[in-house]
């Protein structure tokens, strides 16, 4: 299992979800006042967060918080399956986000017909307590000698994701409002599946580089500095995938061509191309889904100017 230490307060555990080492990570915030976990990750991977917090010799009891950035099952399907063992902790998740933990049936349908396979990588989400959860949209949580985690609205990657801002380190959790990273490559590829809003996230990148970040913490995957300067470029890597496929579409490009283009194209994408497309879940999840989420949302844009 690999933890470590990635700041004042703060630590990463790896998930090794499915066997990857550098796919998901969950996020712990330790101070004297108090513990907060972000992101439960997917439930097959909670004996492995559970494991990590034993790691870091934290006990369960001690956890006041988990923090969902959003409910993808990648991020906090486990959600349900981690409160077992947690018995003071409470939810903290976008009040769109409530439904579909507190009765995740639906979303585990939706999941198994988006990710297919992947689905059963992550496993079936199991029900949060209503009692449990607290939903939000902005605020603070004091942490103790005047520092704070700030919860950020942040839709695009989803209608109800949330980041959130440490001021011990001046980082931000971005959940996957910023796209996924790579540490091996220190490069980061877009994370846009159906529904994607483009707007809004253009929208939440500015609003991200606002705060003015030392340090973004990805779910997918560890942490990274220089973040104003990586947000500015995911946001020019997304108007790229824009033009790309808005060109291609016009041309009447079928899924194949698009994909060939975008990863010909944008030289972030041909950097990561053979790791991306030899790696199981990635291949769903950052090629397949992401593109078929932005040819989706550009169809939908071409429909809208014409009528």
């Amino acid at each position: 299992m690999h933890t470590k230490q990635i700041g004042k307060n703060l630590y990463l555990i790896d998930l090794e979800t499915g066997g990857y080492k550098n796919f998901i990570g969950s996020y712990v915030i330790k101070t004297s006042k108090k513990t907060i976990v972000i992101e439960s990750g997917p439930t097959n991977s909670i004996p492995n967060l559970l494991h990590g917090l034993t790691e870091l010799k934290i006990n369960p009891k001690e956890v006041d918080i988990v923090a969902l950035t959003h409910i993808h099952l990648d991020h906090g399907g486990g959600v349900g399956t981690l409160l077992k063992h947690l018995p003071n902790a409470k939810v903290l998740v976008h009040p769109r986000g409530v439904p579909h933990i507190v009765d995740p049936e639906k979303l585990w349908v939706s999941s198994q017909s988006v990710l297919g396979f992947v689905s059963e990588i992550f496993g079936k989400p199991e029900p949060v307590p209503q009692d449990r959860v607290t939903a939000m949209t902005e605020g603070t949580i004091n942490l103790g000698n005047g520092d704070d985690l700030t919860i950020i609205e942040t839709p695009g990657h989803a209608s109800h994701n949330l980041s959130f801002h440490e001021s011990f380190n001046n980082g931000i959790f971005t959940g996957d409002a910023a796209g996924t990273y790579f540490p091996e490559f220190n490069l980061v590829s877009p994370t846009t599946p159906h529904p994607f809003y483009l707007e809004a996230s253009l929208a939440t990148l500015n609003k991200l580089a606002s705060y003015r970040p030392s340090m973004l913490y990805y779910s997918h995957f560890g942490e990274a500095d220089d973040a104003v300067r990586r947000l500015r470029g995911y946001k020019a890597q997304l108007l790229m995938w824009d033009k790309i496929v808005q060109d291609a579409v016009k041309q009447d490009q079928n899924f194949e061509q698009i994909t060939a283009c975008v990863l010909t194209e944008d030289p972030i994408m041909s950097n990561l191309s053979a790791f991306l497309q030899g790696h199981t879940v990635y291949a769903k999840t950052a090629i397949e889904n992401s593109l078929c989420g932005f040819i989706e949302h550009v169809k939908k844009a071409q429909v809208k100017q014409e009528s």
